[in-house]
């Protein structure tokens, strides 16, 4: 029996795992006999980039020049313009009884077309819009993902991946097995 043990041992010892271990997140209630805990000296750090993309939307706007037709408005002043305009005119034809028809009638007539020019004298005229749109802006940053570290434990020199910069020190677990 003893012939075996030598060997089991040996292979028990040549299997022997070192894993980087964040001393922020580990599990205090794992009850293995076969895990133990030590310090490894950091040999190198290096970080590891990548790029993160992040969408802001934002309003863009524009002003546009627009040419627009004034609606016809009428206007007091034309017909009354018009009116006085008729009845002075209208006052000089005729005599009497007909010259006084004549100032109605002119005036009924000037403040018809008094009214009738106010109207139409709407036109055009340019303005300017301002039009906007939602856009996405696209904003990439280089930032740190996590870091690749390079520890000696024993004698052994290990690489691991870890989300934060261990320093000078960094804690390990050390987990033994046997091999099949």
């Amino acid at each position: 029996m003893t012939r075996w043990l030598f060997p089991a041992l040996v292979l028990s010892v040549m299997t022997t795992g070192v894993f980087a271990q964040d001393a922020r997140y580990q599990n205090q209630n794992q009850n293995d006999d076969n895990t133990h805990y030590g310090w490894a000296d950091v040999l190198r750090v290096d970080p590891v980039y990548g790029v993160a993309r992040t969408e802001v939307p934002r309003q863009e706007c524009y002003d546009q020049q627009v040419v627009r037709s004034a609606p016809p408005q009428g206007s007091a002043a034309g017909t009354i313009l018009g009116a006085v305009v008729g009845g002075v005119l209208g006052s000089t034809v005729g005599k009497g009884n007909g010259r006084t028809a004549a100032t109605v009638a002119g005036a009924v007539a000037g403040g018809a077309v008094g009214n009738n020019v106010s109207q139409s004298g709407g036109g055009e005229y340019a303005t300017t819009e301002t039009h906007c749109r939602q856009v996405a802006a696209v904003s990439e940053q280089r930032r740190i993902m996590g870091y690749d570290v390079e520890y000696r434990y024993r004698g052994e020199v290990y690489v691991s991946r870890l989300n934060y910069d261990p320093g000078e020190r960094l804690r390990v677990r050390v987990s033994v097995s046997p091999a099949d």
